[in-house]
Parts: C-alpha cells; structure tokens; sequence
C-alpha cells in the first residue's frame, strides 16, 4: 500500500517509514539500462537530420598569436557548403577557434580544415605559473597576470597563535590542471528554425538555461531543447558555448541542420577543466593534537578563468587562520565548474598539512582528524571508515613504515561535505491513461545518475506498481521546467516534485474512480494489488480501474515541496595503498567511503555514484594532468590516449558505504565522493615509506626520488 493514507483530506505528501517502501530506499536497475548497453539510447552525437551538414572548428595552433585567416582554398574543395572566419586577430589561448567548417560529410569538413591557411605571428606566451608570475611576463590577462589577492582572517593573531604551538610544520602542495573527460564531446544539433521557433539537440546540464542563449543566434522567441541521453557533463555543460552560438547561425544562415560536435582535441583545448593551484600551508597544534592556527597561501590556475578553491581551514576546525587567495592567469582557456568545485583542490592540501602535523607530534592519523573534524557526523563515519579499511589492526598509526621492506602497505583518510539541497525550480507531469499506462514527464536532463530512473520509481511507488508500469520522459524543455543540474540540486529540486505530481495524481484518479464506483474517494487506496475500496471492501486490478477512466484519462502536476528534500552532506574515505620501492610502483589496494545523502531513492544508483567518485579521485591521484609545453605552448596530451585516465587494471576493492543514520529528505549525493579520495591515497603513500608527494599526480619517479632522499643510495663497490 502507498506510504500515504489516501483517506486523509488534509494530507500533503511525505515519503513515510522507508522500512515500508517497496522501491525507494531499494536497490533496482536503471529503467534505461537495456536501451544504453545495446547501443538504442541516442545521445545528441548520435542525431541525424535529413540534409544535415557536419561542422568543425579549426583552432589556434599555439597559445598567443596575431592571427590571418584565408579561407578560399578550404571553400572550393568538393563537398564543402561553407568555410568562414570565427575570430583573427589576437588569439589569447591556446586551441581558440579561429574558423568553422561545414560540408557535406565528415571527411569533406576535414579537408576543408586542412586547406585553410593561417598567417601567424607568435607573440609572447605565459602557460604556467611560473612563467606567468616570472619579473619579464607578457601580459595575460586584461587587468595583468594576477587578480587582487582575496584575504580572510587575522594574519597577526595567527602568528602569535603559532608561538603557542608544540609543534608547527609548513609545505607548498600542488595541484595540477585536469579534464572532465566526458565520453561525449560537447555539441550541437541544431534544426533549420522556422520564423519564430527552432529546435536543438544539446549535451547539456541546463535544457532551460541553454535554451535562452540560443533564441539569440537563431533569431526566434521560442526554442526547445532535447537531451534524453548525454555522455557525462561534471560540471562543464551549463552554457552553449561558442559551438552552440556558430552552430544556431550557420543552421539559420544555410538552411540546413548543422551537426557540431567538438572534436576530442577541441574538447581538450577549449571546453574547459578544473582548474589547478600552488597552496602554500603552515599548521600549528597542540600538544594533544588540537589544531591552534593556520596561516594560507593559494594561487588558482584556471587558464584565463578565476580558477576555484574551497578555502581554508577545510573541515577541520582551526582555532585561528588567516588565508590570502590569487588568481594567476595564463594564455589557456577558462577553467569551468568540475564536480565540487575547489573541494578537491582544498582537500589536498588540507588532508595532507594535518596529516604532517600528526607526524611531527606522534598522534594517531585518525584520532587527530576525530579531534578537529567539524561535525560529529564526520567523527562517526571516521570510525566506521577505519573499521572497515583496517585501521585498528594496522602497525603504523603515527609514524610512517621505514623498514627495509620492499613492499610496504600504509593507509590514509579524508573528509568531505558538500551543500547539494534544492529549491523550485521543477514542474512534472503525471498522466494516467484508460489503458492503463503512466507516463511521469519532465524537462530534467540525466546525466547519467539515474534520474530517469527515480523519476519514474516515485510515482510507481506511490500508486503501487512495478517499476515498468511507469514510463518516464526526461530531457525535453517542452515536458516541464527544470533546473540545471549542477551542485547536487537535481535529486533536491526534481524528487519532491515528482512526489508532489504522483500525490496529485493519485488523489486525482481516486476523485475520478470514486464517481463512478459511487464510492468516497477517501475511501480508496492503492496497492500492489491494484484499488481497494475500504468501505465496501470492492477491489479492482489496475487495468480494470484505468479503465473506468474514459479517452482522457487523469493528469496532475506536482511542484517542489518544502520538507521532502534536506541540505549539507558528510563523507569519510580511507585508502589503503602498496608501493614498491624498487620501482616506486603505486597500487590501491583498497578505498572505503562512507556517505550520507538523506533518504536514498535507489541504492544501487548511490553506491555507484560513492564509487564512482572514488575512481575518479583515484585517477586525478596517480595519472591526471594536462601537460603544455612551456617553450612551444603546444598541448602534448590533448587526447584519451596520452591523457593518462585509471582504466580496470587501476581498480581496487571498493566499498560504498551508505550512511542509514541519515533520517532526513533527499539528497544529492554525487560531488561530494570526489573530493577527498586523493588526498587519503597522497596520505597512504606516505604512510607506507615516509615519502611525503606533494605534487600531483603522484607518480613512480617522484616516490623514487623521494625514497632516495629518504636513503641515499650506498655506492656499489669495487670489484
């Protein structure tokens, strides 16, 4: 029976005892699962329209340059429909498009791009932070290579607070500039407009949001958005970007549908990333280990973007700091919102500062983050995470292992959090037919988290059907509004109004059944049996029911409700990691998280969100960075095969643990998995040979030179 009792006349949706629910707060497999592994599901690259043309970009080889660009050769090649300049003149990083092509086929677009000529003249480049922040710099950025440095806190309370310190230890940490790595590129679809209306086919994370930018280019008042599959967004999908405004005017312009998807070494150079930074961190504690004071120093490298940081202190609490944050520009392009935006970054450098500090005054690792974590909710995942990696049983608690072993195992922990919540935004569609079909509607794109398919579990569970009576429709501007799903908000801001559409519907149907059975429709209730009429104790099956409903059958919409989703959610990871200091091989061989994320809607669905996010933070520990010559300012690993991405052999055990103390509504639970995976792995390193990397990746030769330096190496001997 529903959660909820339909006699009620003052009843407002809630999601009852989770002990009660036959779906929700389950483990089921994702209603698209079948349409995605055989190939049926089509992604936006995937769209083919009747005469449609395919065009690509051609972008500035190097990072800094004046730019001619002749077109005439690259117009005249067979199967070419147009050939025209994006920009010239200065191009200020690399891989910015300079011209678009569009021809018939694929191949024709690449000819095209072969033939078109480029006149450069290299003007002088800043792509590191070095180089950027070095006395002779070009100038990067319009108002100089550095913004106005971001302060907070008392600089003089903090070093009078470190006098009071045991002990007090300093380091630079760095963090390189990595990808999204989505499988699917970003692009555009766009169908020729009509005079007042256009459609585009978008791998995007805000259906309404993008639908705004491109009434503008294609000249129309009203544009639909379609999204039903895309390959990954994590944060890099929010606008049109320049391929959807170039694409919407070649599609009005030529009269022709326009497929722009960007390249892979397009999406490399000019979609995008999350950005890197040069923290520079001074810790001082207690004798038991309480943390006294911090003092901060963070560069951010976004490119020509701000870059992004969490700040400092970073889930612990710090009894004084001060921090004083920059940007510092280079000639790459825009850094972009990346899952938890600057929590990663933060985490690095904080994980490993505390980590340092328990070193210098001998306490346990996990006792001394149990002492200065924030929330009681991250004390007890701490302890849960430990059990569950081993902790207790482990040697080396608070000192590294400096045996002669070649193997040598150590361990590592991290904290994260994140804000998630939601908020009106969404409006779904619940129709009930006399066939008796569901169909549950909504403009929400899925990223592939599962949306789709809690969209259509809510409104099953409510009124008592399997998860297959119920089709659910997403990725459609014309379903319903939706909000961009970014920070976590999607489940927060969707969920409740699926639930509210349901609850309507239900009520709705009752009202309707009721006539005709010349019942009281507070009376009925449903069931996976089908409608029971508690009163006369008359029961129908499902179809039998529908079918008393006529042609049109019943419909109700549901909006976001207050109380049926939560905000703010805590994680605890441990990584457990072997190194071979022979060959400074690194190998996890175990990560444990353990999340809340409120009531979980399918269980399956957030332990592959929690593992997910520890694979991916295991990548950006050991094999992520986006390599730029410095000399040339050319990019040499700009595609999936140099771009080192962990792959099978990398997989570790992985546990997913879901917090069930959590009583509270939905959550989004995705960013938070990412945040601090690396840092415990950094911390297990260290923990297995006394190699402190700060430096990402964390890569063999830097553990090997820092076990040389550890322990030079005897000279050989003489024969």
């Amino acid at each position: 029976m529903s959660a909820l009792d339909p006699r009620r006349e003052d009843e407002s949706p809630k999601w009852g005892p989770r002990e009660s629910m036959r779906l929700l707060n389950h483990e089921f497999v994702r209603v698209d699962a079948v349409d995605k592994v055989t190939g049926r599901a089509r992604y936006t690259h995937d769209v083919r329209l009747p005469g449609m043309l395919f065009a690509k970009f051609l972008g500035c080889p190097i990072a800094h340059a004046e730019v001619k660009v002749d077109v005439t050769a690259a117009k005249a090649l067979p199967g070419v429909v147009e050939v025209r300049v994006v920009r010239e003149g200065e191009i200020r990083f690399l891989g910015q498009p300079v011209a678009v092509v569009a021809a018939k086929t694929r191949e024709a677009a690449d000819d095209a791009l072969r033939a078109i000529k480029l006149e450069i003249t290299p003007l002088p480049f800043a792509v590191t932070h070095a180089q950027s922040l070095a006395a002779n710099a070009p100038k990067v950025g319009r108002n100089g290579n550095t913004s106005k440095v971001n302060e907070d806190g008392d600089g003089a309370q903090v070093a009078e607070a470190f006098k009071r310190c045991e002990r007090v230890v300093e380091a630079t940490y760095e963090v390189p500039i990595q990808h999204h790595a989505c499988l699917e590129t970003h692009g555009v679809v766009v169908d020729v407009p009509t005079a007042d209306s256009g459609t585009v086919f978008h791998s995007t994370q805000a259906t309404y949001g993008s639908a705004n930018e491109f009434k503008g280019p294609l000249k129309v008042k009203q544009v639909e958005v379609v999204n039903e599959y895309m390959g990954g967004g994590f944060g890099a999908k929010f606008e049109a970007g320049v391929e959807g405004r170039v694409a919407c005017e070649l599609a009005r312009e030529l009269q022709a549908p326009i497929h722009l998807m960007l390249s892979r070494r397009d999406e490399f150079l000019i979609a995008g990333n999350r950005s890197g930074c040069v923290q520079t961190l001074k810790l001082g504690g207690s004798k038991d280990g309480k943390l006294l004071a911090l003092e901060a120093s963070v560069d951010k490298l976004g490119g020509l973007g701000g870059g992004s940081h969490g700040g400092f202190p970073f889930h612990y609490e710090v009894e004084t700091s001060h921090s004083s944050t920059r940007s510092v520009y280079t000639n790459l392009d825009s850094n972009r919102a990346m899952r938890a935006p600057g929590h990663p970054q933060a985490a690095f450098g904080m994980e490993s500062i505390v980590d340092e500090l328990a070193y210098a005054l001998g306490i346990d690792l996990l006792e001394i983050r149990k002492r200065n974590a924030e929330s009681d909710v991250h004390r007890r995942q701490l302890d849960r995470v430990a059990r569950e990696i081993g902790w207790f049983e482990h040697a080396h608690k608070n000192a590294p292992d400096l045996s002669d072993a070649t193997r040598k195992v150590g361990i590592g922990f991290g904290l994260s959090d994140w804000g998630a919540g939601g908020g009106p935004a969404c409006k779904v569609t619940v129709e009930i037919s006399s066939d008796g079909s569901v169909r549950a509607s909504v403009g929400s794109q899925d990223l592939g988290t599962g949306v789709r398919t809690y969209v259509a579990a809510i409104v099953a569970e409510e009124l008592g059907l399997p998860l297959a009576g119920v089709t659910a429709r997403v990725g459609r501007t014309s379903y319903g509004a939706a909000n961009a799903s970014g920070g976590s908000t999607t489940t927060g801001s969707l969920a409740p109004a699926v639930k509210d559409a349901a609850f309507n519907a239900r009520r709705a149907f009752a009202a309707a059944l009721a006539k005709t059975l010349k019942s009281d429709a507070n009376d009925l209730s449903f069931d996976t049996e089908g409608v029971l009429d508690a009163k006369s104790k008359r029961r129908l099956s499902w179809r039998d029911a529908c079918a008393t409903l006529g042609p049109t059958g019943v419909s109700a919409t549901g909006e976001w409700k207050e109380g049926l989703s939560s905000n703010v959610i805590h994680g605890a990871q441990a990584a457990r990691v072997e190194v071979d200091t022979r060959t400074g091989e690194i190998k996890v061989l175990k990560m444990v998280c353990m999340q809340d994320c409120g009531l979980p809607l399918n269980r399956t669905a957030v332990r592959s969100q929690i593992n997910g996010g520890m694979v991916q933070a295991l990548s950006y520990a050991l094999f992520e960075e986006r390599v730029i010559e410095p000399d040339l300012g050319i990019a040499m690993n700009a595609n999936f095969e140099d771009y080192k991405l962990a792959a099978s052999k990398e997989m570790p055990e992985m546990v997913a643990i879901i917090d069930d103390e959590d009583t509270r509504g939905v959550i989004g639970i995705a960013e938070a998995t990412i945040v601090p995976g690396h840092a415990a792995i950094a911390n297990a390193i260290h923990n297995a040979c006394g190699v402190r990397l700060r430096t990402m990746p964390l890569t063999p030769d830097k553990l090997l030179m820092g076990l040389a330096a550890l322990k030079p190496l005897k000279p050989l001997k003489k024969d």
